[in-house]
């Protein structure tokens, strides 16, 4: 009776130590989530805000987007191990619309890395 009860609590052990080592591999692996902001000048009006979100939803990394029409912002979540600013960027240019850099911000921490 005592060896089964060394026995669960052995198990219970071993079963706490993978997952503290697997929360740990987890924590290490956590991916670099960033949020960019771009003006874009040329979109003023729905049709504009559809084709920014239909035309920049297929740029790699990308995982979220958002509009303001009345400021003419767009906000970006992405994966930066798949693309960066400049790329994000230079999507806007595929359907001939300028984006100007406002902000960059990593989504962990919201403190920003202005230009």
């Amino acid at each position: 009776m005592i060896f089964k009860q060394i026995r669960k609590m052995r198990t219970k052990r071993w079963m706490a130590t993978c997952v503290v080592a697997l929360l740990s591999v987890v924590a290490v692996m956590a991916k670099d989530i960033r949020v960019v902001v771009f003006r874009v000048t040329q979109m003023h009006c729905e049709k504009c805000e559809k084709t920014v979100t239909d035309d920049t939803r297929f740029e790699k990394g990308l995982k979220d987007i958002s509009t303001v029409v009345k400021d003419r912002m767009v906000t970006i979540t992405y994966d930066a191990e798949k693309t960066n600013v400049k790329n994000l960027q230079a999507g806007f240019n595929k359907f001939n619309y300028e984006a100007e850099f406002v902000k960059e911000t990593k989504k962990d921490d919201k403190k920003a890395d202005k230009k």
